[in-house]
C-alpha cells in the first residue's frame, strides 16, 4: 500500500459540491464508467511506497457518477498512482498519472480490459 505523505498537512480530498477556493494544481474529476459501483478509491504520490486511506470513506461511486478530487494548494507532487476497488475487493491500478496535466480521468471497462481516458 502507498501512503500519502503528510496527509493531514498537505493533501485534502473533497467530493462534488465542495468549495474550490483552495484548489490544488492536481485537482481532477474522476468519472466511473466501469459498469460497476466503485467502493474504494486510493491515490498516492507515484514515488511513495504505500497507499493512504480510502478517499471515498463510507461513500461509493456508482456507475455513471463522478467525484471531484481536490488537493491542497501546498501539494507539490506531480505524478500520482490511482487504485479503485469494487465491493468484492477486485482492484485496478493506474500509475504515474501526471495530475498537473490531467483534469479528468474517465474509468471504463471494455472487452474485459480496464481503461482510463485521460483529459
Amino acid at each position: 500500500m502507498k501512503t500519502l505523505l503528510a496527509l493531514c498537512l498537505s493533501t485534502v480530498f473533497l467530493f462534488a459540491n465542495s468549495g474550490t477556493a483552495l484548489a490544488g494544481d492536481q485537482d481532477f474529476t474522476l468519472v466511473n464508467s466501469t459498469g460497476v459501483e466503485i467502493h474504494s478509491v486510493f491515490v498516492s504520490p507515484a514515488d511513495a511506497n504505500h497507499w493512504g486511506p480510502d478517499i471515498l470513506g463510507k461513500e461509493t461511486l456508482a456507475d455513471g457518477q463522478s467525484a471531484e478530487i481536490k488537493f491542497s494548494p501546498e501539494e507539490e507532487a506531480e505524478k500520482w498512482d490511482l487504485r479503485i476497488e469494487d465491493g468484492k475487493g477486485n482492484s485496478i491500478q493506474w500509475e504515474d498519472l501526471d495530475l498537473m496535466e490531467i483534469s479528468k480521468v474517465t474509468l471504463d471497462y471494455d472487452d474485459g480490459k480496464p481503461t482510463a481516458k485521460i483529459e
